[in-house]
């Protein structure tokens, strides 16, 4: 990691180095949290979690050969080199904003309340086009998340897109300080994280954070159907650049075709020209990521030809709407988070499939006071669909089975009061042939019911 000796990260961090004194000025190989993947080289962040003390992991990994831990208590021996810091978290957070400011590469940074991952995968497929490309893996996207990822960044990388998620008032801010976005992209503003952040308004407010640290070059990309968002006319001087489904967005599309689960196809606008593109994986929502992807990567000079190769070579993302095929079913793995957006989202996918469809559909959380109620709404809408049979589990998604109910008293619904009950049950609850899709909050462990019907 050019640039990354200990004195550099002390400094940044304002930490204290305490250690070989010629050993200040050595590079660190890398950065990890993972005492397990910590290297003869390597720097050791020890974190306090809830459950275990990575500080507890300091005299093994000096044993193992880091050149250096950092750590928010003084070394209980004078073996290896030590950064003292008061809270590691933020001193990895100041690390990596130093490290980030010091590789030359344009950052796109994107956030949204619902597609933030889809979204990053596909802005990264469309530039890997042409540039290599750093992407932000998994959902390390938070406070922690985001350093471990730039500091995966070399001298190679040519561009990195960086997921940023928040759920409170100034998060945004202390990601956006440490990214410095070149690039920031909006999905939406949707209901999330009404428990901390109120109302849209709030979101959108929290949202926006992510402008505070953009240069005068640089560059805002909105979902211009989003009403939120479609209201910013410039952010800091910079006119935004919108996509959506009218030819007032600078980037749109038209002649949209649902291919079933096979995905969708649509034809995109751009100032440069048109072209038909078909999205490998299904749902409306994916156009507009399309389209996001299709405004970023304009942005940075590439052809329209490497914009659809970018889009059509997209590939699925275990549950992020991951469409696996076993011997008995089709299984919709959307398992990973969910909120009333993204559930109503894929119930209109899995509502398009052949045969007979069975939704799983669980908890979702962080709603604030008015949860209830907006579970009830998605089953309101669920019952408006042409879905056979609907299994919910939590105290929560019963208000998804009455909300179906209300509109549909003969609806077939099965209410589940655990994962564990639902588990046991879930074999005689379905038929061969069944296109299953499984949805909930990422606290509800769905993925327990995809190992299940995968066999894996």
């Amino acid at each position: 990691m050019k640039y990354m000796t200990l004195q550099a990260m002390a400094e940044a961090c304002h930490g204290v180095y305490i250690g070989n004194p010629e050993d200040i000025k050595k590079e660190a190989i890398s950065i990890t949290t993972d005492s397990r993947k910590a290297e003869q080289g390597g720097v050791f962040a020890a974190i306090k979690g809830e459950r275990v003390d990575g500080h507890d992991f300091i005299p093994g990994v000096l044993e193992a050969g880091a050149l250096c831990v950092i750590s928010e208590k003084q070394p209980v021996t004078e073996q290896g080199n030590y950064i003292i810091v008061e809270d590691t978290v933020r001193a990895l957070g100041a690390i990596a904003g130093y490290y980030r400011k010091q590789l030359a590469i344009p950052v796109v940074g994107i956030t949204g309340s619902v597609g933030k991952t889809s979204t990053k995968e596909m802005v990264a497929s469309v530039l890997s086009q042409k540039y290599r490309t750093l992407k932000t893996a998994g959902n390390f996207n938070n406070n922690l998340g985001l350093p471990l990822t730039i500091f995966r960044l070399t001298e190679e990388d040519e561009i990195a897109v960086l997921e940023m998620g928040i759920s409170h008032f100034g998060e945004m801010h202390e990601l956006a300080e440490i990214a410095k976005p070149d690039t920031c992209v909006i999905t939406n503003i949707g209901q999330c994280h009404l428990e901390f952040l109120g109302d849209r308004d709030g979101v959108l407010r929290a949202k926006s954070e992510i402008f505070d640290f953009l240069p005068e070059n640089g560059h805002v990309i909105l979902n211009g159907e989003d009403d939120k968002l479609s209201a910013i006319q410039e952010v800091k001087g910079i006119r935004p650049v919108f996509f959506g489904f009218e030819k007032e967005d600078g980037i749109w599309a038209d002649h949209v075709q649902a291919q079933g689960l096979n995905g969708i196809s649509c034809r995109i606008h751009t100032p440069q020209g048109s072209f038909e593109v078909k999205i490998p994986i299904p749902g409306l929502h994916m156009v507009l990521n399309a389209l996001a992807g299709t405004a970023v990567g304009l942005q940075y000079g590439l052809t329209l030809r490497q914009i659809q190769d970018g889009i059509e070579s997209l590939q699925p993302v275990a549950g992020r709407f991951h469409i696996v095929q076993t011997d008995d079913y089709t299984i919709i793995d959307d398992c990973y988070n969910a909120n009333p957006v993204s559930m109503k989202s894929s119930l209109l996918v899995l509502a398009d499939a052949l045969g007979r469809k069975v939704a799983i559909l669980g908890d979702m959380g962080e709603l604030g006071a008015k949860e209830q109620e907006l579970h009830r709404e998605v089953g309101s809408y669920a019952a408006s669909l042409d879905i056979d049979r609907f299994l919910v589990v939590g105290p929560l998604a019963k208000n998804i089975a009455d909300g179906i109910l209300a509109e549909y008293p003969n609806a077939d619904v099965v209410c589940y009061d655990s994962l564990q009950e639902i588990l046991h049950d879930l074999d005689g609850q379905l038929q061969k042939g069944d296109t299953i899709l499984v949805k909930a909050s990422h606290f509800m462990h769905f993925e327990k019911l995809v190992e299940q019907l995968t066999g894996k």
